[in-house]
């Protein structure tokens, strides 16, 4: 039996017998013990695809994801701009260039942000270029990595769908395969997509009036989400669908929408200045 502790209760913590010495040593023990099982389950959770969760003020690497048929060239000016400013950022490679199931492109995305944990990234940021921005969006709502996700970018996004895929799957069937069925405004999937909630995450949509491929432009709007057309910044800008990633406006918009503060609402008057840090260095006005 135990002998009796000064306060009555019976001496069988497991330090009460140690002298001072070894008590020390037991409780350094017992530090790196809870540290090495911290970092393991943590390294572990990642493994198996149980991400962390992302933290609003940890600006993370970036993917970029390419649109329907889209090269992965048409982003790579963006990234090389994050990179400036010190965003690792990826251009993603889509399976059948971005042709085929959006649902299999999300778990593509769902791979590829898996992978950039896995490689020590602690969060991650999206930008979604057409109808990438589609499939970031299906992503969000099944990718098992998606709260490692902590913002959303989509340039010319058809959120609800385009009449120009509605016209290729009536005109010319053979062409338009998956991703161009489920574009077509009142597809099941972007039907899907449209009665689920938001992602919670701040999410910016950018959009042009002069938008060639997305029918109606404004299928970039969606409740819930901020959109902004660049043509309410900058009137005179004649930016079409193709352009968009190129843009110094736009590429300043993604800047800011990829910061830590709340997602831009900018004016006319933030024309030039948008411009400016799209590009690095001071613009003329007027130009895109």
């Amino acid at each position: 039996m135990r002998r009796p502790s000064s306060t009555g209760w019976p001496r069988w913590a497991p330090f009460s017998d140690r002298s001072p010495r070894r008590r020390l040593f037991l409780v350094v023990l017992t530090a790196v013990l809870l540290a090495t099982t911290g970092v393991v389950a943590h390294a572990v959770a990642r493994e198996w695809g149980v991400p962390p969760t992302a933290d609003p003020s940890d600006k993370g690497t970036v993917l970029l994801i390419p649109g329907h048929g889209s090269p992965r060239g048409v982003l790579e000016g963006l990234a090389a701009r994050l990179r400036v400013v010190g965003r690792p950022s990826r251009v993603m490679t889509m399976p059948a260039d971005g042709t085929g199931d959006l649902r299999g492109q999300a778990a593509a995305i769902d791979d590829a942000v898996r992978a950039l944990l896995r490689h020590g990234a602690s969060t991650v940021d999206l930008v979604g270029y057409s109808a990438g921005g589609v499939a970031a969006w299906q992503y969000l709502r099944t990718g098992r990595t998606a709260p490692a996700v902590r913002r959303l970018v989509t340039l010319g996004s058809p959120l609800r769908g385009t009449a120009i895929a509605a016209a290729a799957t009536a005109l010319t069937p053979e062409s338009c395969r998956e991703a161009c069925h489920q574009l077509v405004p009142g597809s099941a999937l972007l039907t899907e997509l449209a009665a689920g909630p938001r992602p919670s995450i701040p999410w910016l949509s950018v959009w042009t009036d002069a938008d060639e491929v997305v029918d109606p432009p404004d299928s970039a709007v969606l409740p819930g989400i901020t959109a902004i057309r660049v043509q309410s910044i900058c009137p005179s800008a004649s930016t079409q669908h193709s352009s968009l990633p190129g843009s110094r406006l736009v590429i300043g918009l993604v800047l800011r929408g990829l910061g830590t503060r709340p997602l831009p609402r900018p004016t006319t008057a933030d024309c030039e200045t948008l411009q400016a840090e799209g590009v690095g260095w001071p613009v003329l006005v007027g130009t895109e």
